[in-house]
């Protein structure tokens, strides 16, 4: 149990639409039956957040950002209160939160995937069609939340909501090993992320592309790639050139550039498998010799489950294996513009904003 004084308003921030980020006051709410208030220690910015919403609002439907819902998808923090009917959870818990909030009777929310709910009335993103963890304080339903061990900081446990937990269940798809080179087309920070369980999974080689210098030496000053590529119209090529002529055995694409895809279906060798995890932009192939004839086998995988989510957690506290490694820049929720404006530019690794001891 721990003793906290909850104020009636909190700050807030939302994303209007137009490359801003808006800090408003809000009331603090109250946790229902099932629900727990939690005090935000830690959300990073996603991808998505930028490509969908920050500049304009793109989804349309139950899908889409809905106007005046406070932003942030990858929410870490502490309970400070817990309404009735609770079952696991309760006040001062550290929790990661499950960005999405499923109906929890339909097939794919029977599975833990609560990203593909089905249900059209019950299916809400936090920071999407509910509110987010960009704010003082964060109502949450029981269900949606996975445990933070001690080892962890609320910082690690804010990128597993989404970009590591996105990850990993790419990666348990198409399987890494040993016996695997492993190329990685896009090193924002869910190519970031890839290196990094890639390499804790144990790849023998890493090869990264990407279009920003920036990203380029991240991923070499941080060791999780060992070979870096600046994006062109060779790099099949030189993918080939460092295994051997032959390709790698495992690509994860993470770009959503057409270039890049073409890029990481074609440096795929014979008999291996390439996972799609950016979102958006196209991809253009020639079946036959591109992957009928060298039978490669290609996945698509978006975000993952609540079990695999917890299953990473349990992975990262074995391989000491810290997310916020990652996090290149950290801000306090008052300069949340500043946030999202630098993430927008993609000049950096992952971006937090941060509260109390996560801001150090």
């Amino acid at each position: 149990m721990i003793s906290i004084n909850i104020p009636e308003e909190m700050s807030a921030a939302t994303l209007p639409g137009n490359s801003t980020a808006k800090l408003e006051a809000r009331r603090v709410p109250q946790p229902g039956h099932g629900e727990v208030l939690i005090r935000m220690k830690c959300s990073t910015i996603c991808g998505s957040d930028i490509r969908c919403i920050y500049h304009e609002h793109l989804g349309k439907g139950p899908e889409g950002y809905q106007d005046g819902m406070i932003a942030g998808h990858e929410p870490c923090g502490q309970i400070v209160k817990a309404g009735p009917g609770c079952r696991r959870f309760r006040e001062g818990d550290r929790v990661i939160v499950y960005h999405i909030s499923g109906c929890g009777v339909c097939n794919d929310c029977r599975r833990g995937y609560m990203i593909s709910c089905t249900s059209e009335k019950f299916r809400r993103a936090y920071g999407w069609q509910r509110d987010g963890g960009m704010a003082d304080y964060l109502l949450a339903e029981e269900k949606d939340l996975v445990h933070l061990p001690d080892s962890l900081s609320y910082a690690d446990g804010a990128q597993v909501a989404c970009g590591f937990g996105t990850v990993y269940e790419g990666l348990e798809k198409v399987g890494i090993s040993g016996n695997d080179a492993v190329l990685i087309t896009g090193l924002g920070p869910v190519g970031l992320a890839a290196g990094a369980l890639c390499r804790k999974l144990g790849a023998r080689k890493i090869i990264g592309i990407d279009v920003i210098d920036d990203r380029l030496k991240i991923a070499r000053d941080l060791g999780l790639c060992d070979e870096v590529l600046r994006s062109g119209p060779d790099n099949v090529d030189e993918v080939r050139a460092l295994t051997g002529g032959h390709g790698v055995e495992r690509t994860v694409e993470c770009s959503a550039n057409a270039s890049a895809r073409n890029t990481a279906l074609r440096a795929t060798r014979k008999w291996g498998r390439m996972v799609m995890i950016g979102e958006g932009g196209r991809l253009e192939m020639n079946p036959s010799p591109d992957m009928i004839h060298d039978q490669k086998m290609l996945y698509g995988s978006w975000v993952t489950s609540i079990w695999r989510m917890e299953e990473l957690v349990e992975r990262l506290v074995r391989w000491n294996l810290h997310p916020a490694e990652l996090i290149t820049h950290r801000f306090p929720l008052e300069k949340v513009n500043d946030a999202y404006a630098l993430m927008a530019s993609g000049r950096c690794g992952k971006v937090a904003v941060c509260f109390d001891e996560e801001l150090a």
